[in-house]
């Protein structure tokens, strides 16, 4: 049964997250501050972090940094919960490691849609095989990607968009079909959330990133590099 951390000062939002997710299967702890994140981690790693990022003290910002160093915590899925909307917070988000985004009020169904969408990727076992295009280097097995020889650190939703592009190098995919397969869900008005992360994937992958074509109105291509 996946264990579920959720970190959140607001008592009433932290109780509807247990409910839901309790309802749902899951195990669940709760904590107000990363304080008591950290120490919980280091007795037991969980299958998924919800992070707010408004907390007593500390940004939860600041916490995902940390996360992310970790190599304990380093894959663990972050959905960063957060009463900002702008695009620019999501951006940072993202830039820092968090999996996906989730701005305050939700429903319930979404939030357990997007825990489930995001287990099933997490949990899933990457075929043993290396996918590679021009200077990018894929390694599904030790998930690990190289550009030019470099080292390439990319969250998990990054690593599979990359992987859905490689793959299909040479074909268009429309945001939709990146929507669905990468995320397993198609929300309305999400499609921003594909070029967000395709905006850092780019920026991740320096020299490599020149592959990475845009499709006016429908969405991206990876060109066929030798």
């Amino acid at each position: 049964m996946p264990l579920i951390y959720i970190v959140e000062d607001d008592v009433n939002i932290r109780e509807i997250q247990r409910y839901a997710l309790k309802n749902s299967g899951f195990q669940v702890q709760e904590f107000e501050c990363g304080r008591e994140l950290r120490q919980a981690v280091e007795k037991k790693v969980p299958s998924l972090i919800l992070l707010d990022i408004m907390l007593p003290g500390e940004n939860g910002l600041d916490i995902l940094i940390e996360l992310r160093r970790s190599r304990a915590t380093a894959k663990v899925p972050v959905i960063m919960v957060t009463a900002k909307s702008s695009e620019l917070d999501k951006v940072k988000g993202l830039d820092l490691g968090a999996d996906d985004y989730m701005t305050k009020p939700f429903g319930v169904m979404e939030l357990i849609s997007r825990v489930k969408a995001l287990l099933r990727r997490a949990e899933a076992l990457p075929e043993a095989a290396v996918i590679s295009n021009g200077e990018i280097v894929v390694d599904t097995k030790e998930r690990s990607v190289t550009v030019g020889g470099k080292a390439c650190e990319l969250t998990f939703k990054e690593f599979e968009l990359l992987k859905m592009l490689l793959l299909n190098a040479g074909i268009v995919l429309s945001r939709d079909k990146i929507m669905d397969q990468v995320w397993g869900f198609d929300y309305e008005g999400e499609s921003r959330t594909v070029d967000m992360h395709i905006k850092t994937l780019r920026q991740k992958l320096g020299r490599g990133a020149s592959s990475i074509k845009t499709v006016r109105n429908v969405g991206y291509r990876m060109d066929r590099e030798s």
